[in-house]
């Protein structure tokens, strides 16, 4: 995914996007004449205006089918929607890819060029509580948004399926505008990215898959990156992530009760949910600040020199006062300085506690003792440590400080991401920015997470990165938006944004 959106909506999916708080900064542009085309890409900006009503369309459409991994909840409807957007948008041999959780979607444009790129969707989304939104989540209705224009708002409206019905809305222009692809197009899909994609690999490793994955110059997930200023950071990797759960109970543990029962006997019975809170206290130092999980830091390989220096680029260029505002927080973590704080995100791993239940959390109180106790969790990992690493040391170090009965349920989660600077994929990014007059800046790790290792490591061993332009906020939290109609002239609308990929498609086929 940490917005030049608003940072207040910040969350998981938020701060996968990137930001020029999480990024380093590098060579900002004046704004030029952003959307100006000549020639073919006119006519192409011509189908994609023709073809606006159809492209919101296909984002209300998709917005309406929630498919929601955590709660399986329509994603066979989910992947079926997916592999006929696919075929609409002109790919072939789609197929449906079945995993022992969710199934994928795959499929292929080849119009004999000589180069190929990987395109990475996503078909599900976040729960949603329909009480906490101001529009009905799956009514894709639109929306005005102070400072950006008419926006439509939904669950998954950003995350991810507005940017992705952009890129194919650029797929279809360029077909209705009687050109020719300039790249080969491999799409590769899944539907379990908001719970960990437990299963992805077994979709990216299928040998038909794979074989074509291979011959891809790099793979990107569309997103929409831009805030109010226009600008846009060009990550170079981003931190992995497992997520899981710790549970105490007085079932596992043979003391406490196995269910809930009186708080009064407290005080001659084990308390399970105390002996979650002890275990988790074990886990960090005591300012809950910094990992202590035994031989957590042995891999992690330190920011290059490079990476330290892009960092403090973009402190320099950075508001700290206005994103910290935005964070509703005064201070940064052991009171550092923007540039140190910004190099701490880059460069530590974490442990963060997403959530506690135990007992009664219902209006008033209840007095009860429960029989079980779960904290969910989520760690970020960076180069070069790994998820099997992780998941070993977490186990040995409950183990090693006496909570063997405390179980570790391990829903999803995935390695670090790297990808290189020269690398032509992020080459191709920097040049169409910079042909579309869009101001960039380059972020050596993204403190958010996402499945590219999947792609970088082997077998498909493939450069893979973020790109796009245009402007969303909102995701995993109520009131989702994606911008349609903009009226601030540095930030993509639909249609603008439709011509930013159109464009890095044929960058990407001429850079050298």
């Amino acid at each position: 995914m940490m917005d030049f959106r608003e940072l207040n909506r910040l969350n998981r999916r938020d701060m996968l996007r990137g930001t020029a708080m999480l990024g380093a900064g590098a060579a900002f542009m004046q704004p030029l004449p952003l959307w100006a085309q000549s020639g073919s890409m006119a006519d192409i900006r011509k189908a994609a205006e023709e073809g606006k009503d159809a492209s919101i369309k296909r984002i209300r459409d998709w917005i309406a089918l929630p498919s929601i991994a955590a709660e399986n909840r329509s994603m066979a409807e989910g992947a079926a929607y997916m592999a006929e957007l696919a075929k609409d948008a002109g790919f072939t041999n789609v197929e449906i890819v079945p995993t022992d959780g969710h199934p994928g979607v795959f499929g292929t444009i080849d119009v004999g060029a000589k180069r190929t790129l990987g395109i990475y969707f996503m078909y599900d989304v976040k729960q949603f509580d329909p009480a906490e939104w101001s529009s009905p989540p799956l009514e894709g209705k639109m929306v005005e948004r102070p400072g950006f224009g008419q926006a439509i708002m939904g669950r998954g409206a950003v995350n991810q399926k507005g940017p992705e019905a952009t890129f194919l809305a650029a797929l279809h222009a360029i077909r209705a505008a009687g050109r020719k692809l300039p790249v080969n197009i491999v799409l590769v899909c899944e539907g379990e990215e908001e719970i960990g994609s437990p299963h992805f690999r077994q979709i990216a490793t299928k040998p038909n898959i794979l074989a074509a994955l291979k011959k891809c110059e790099g793979i990107f997930i569309p997103f929409a990156s831009q805030g109010k200023t226009g600008n846009v950071t060009v990550n170079l990797g981003s931190k992995g992530i497992i997520e899981l759960e710790l549970i105490a109970s007085g079932e596992k543990w043979g003391r406490g009760p196995k269910g809930d029962v009186h708080s009064s006997l407290k005080a001659m019975v084990d308390s399970p949910a105390w002996r979650l809170v002890q275990a988790l206290q074990t886990l960090v130092t005591p300012d809950g600040n910094k990992p202590a999980i035994e031989g957590w830091f042995e891999n992690v390989r330190p920011l290059t020199d490079r990476e330290k220096t892009l960092i403090r680029e973009a402190a320099k260029a950075g508001d700290e006062a206005q994103q910290k505002a935005a964070l509703g927080v005064t201070h940064w973590i052991d009171n550092l300085s923007y540039p140190d704080a910004l190099t701490r995100l880059a460069q530590e791993p974490t442990v963060n506690i997403e959530g506690l239940v135990a007992g009664y959390t219902g209006p008033g109180g209840k007095t009860v003792l429960p029989g079980k106790a779960v904290a969910k969790l989520d760690l970020r990992l960076v180069p070069n440590q790994t998820r099997a690493e992780a998941e070993k040391k977490l186990r040995a170090h409950l183990d090693k400080h006496g909570f063997t009965d405390v179980e570790v349920n391990v829903s999803g989660g995935y390695d670090p991401t790297e990808v290189a600077e020269d690398s032509r994929l992020v080459r191709s990014e920097l040049a169409t920015y910079k042909k579309l007059g869009v101001a960039t800046s380059i972020n050596p790790r993204m403190a958010g997470s996402w499945p590219g290792s999947t792609f970088t490591a082997p077998p498909v061993s493939i450069p893979a990165a973020h790109y796009g332009i245009g402007h969303g906020s909102g995701a995993h939290a109520p009131d989702e938006y994606y911008l349609i109609d903009s009226t601030n002239p540095k930030v993509a609308g639909l249609v603008d944004a439709t011509m930013g990929f159109a464009e890095f498609l044929y960058v990407l086929a001429a850079i050298k």
